[in-house]
């Protein structure tokens, strides 16, 4: 009786390669080159601008919107501390000495206050953690295959990357890079508080200071279940 023959290496090579394990042929498209150079030029302009911009203080509005209504608008002014996390100074006057009102009715409007500002601390505070971009965290998520390029943007002279998995599983998080300045023009983020059906989206507009950095001049947060906006804009960039 004839035994079969034993599979040839070749054939288990091939096997190995298909299933993307133990071969260079596991690299995918999100390690091309092409991405790592983008990748690298993404982490340079978070760097660049992080250190330049700890050299200015600026003028920051928050609007506070629920419903489509605004509820509260502050400024502030700002530079980045040590730590290189901002520091806020209000530039507003104290807040008047509320109405007359009846226990209850003035019980009831604190406590939706409260909520509000509870929810609206919340976003902010997760939102810091992406805006503007870390180049440590870009390159971690660029170690585990979290970006790949995206669809070219409809302007010309710049390129797309889209990063997943940045904060939370399964956020999502773009940048529009500028070809030329090699620095942010836009920035999407669709992310989550502790539960993902409570979705937070996020729209950054970048804008530079004559012969500075690259900065953030417009953010806008949207909080979808309790239809929470918050709008900041930055401005008056001054030069420490």
């Amino acid at each position: 009786m004839r035994h079969k023959p034993g599979r040839k290496p070749w054939l288990s090579v091939m096997i190995l390669c298909c299933l993307g394990i133990g071969t260079p042929f596991a690299l995918t498209a999100a390690q091309s080159p092409e991405l790592q150079q983008k990748v690298a030029e993404v982490k340079d302009a978070a760097a660049r601008n992080k250190q330049a911009l700890s050299l200015y203080t600026w003028v920051e509005q928050v609007t506070i919107s629920l419903k489509g209504e605004q509820k509260k608008q502050e400024h502030f002014q700002v530079r980045l501390g040590p730590d290189g996390k901002p520091q806020k100074q209000s530039l507003d006057p104290p807040p008047a000495p509320p109405e007359h009102e009846g226990r209850l009715k003035k019980h009831v409007v604190e406590k939706k206050k409260e909520e509000y500002k509870e929810y609206a601390e919340q976003i902010k505070g997760l939102i810091q953690q992406y805006v503007p971009p870390d180049r440590d965290m870009i390159a971690q998520a660029y170690q585990k295959g979290n970006i790949m390029l995206g669809p070219q943007p409809g302007a010309p002279g710049q390129y797309r990357l889209v990063v997943s998995n940045y904060i939370k599983p399964n956020d999502n998080m773009t940048l529009v890079m500028d070809k030329t300045q090699n620095d942010l023009v836009s920035l999407t983020i669709v992310t989550y508080l502790d539960d993902p059906k409570d979705a937070v989206n996020v729209n950054v507009q970048f804008g530079s200071i004559a012969g500075g950095p690259n900065h953030v001049s417009a953010e806008t947060i949207n909080g979808e279940s309790k239809q929470l906006t918050i709008a900041i804009q930055n401005s008056s960039y001054q030069h420490l």
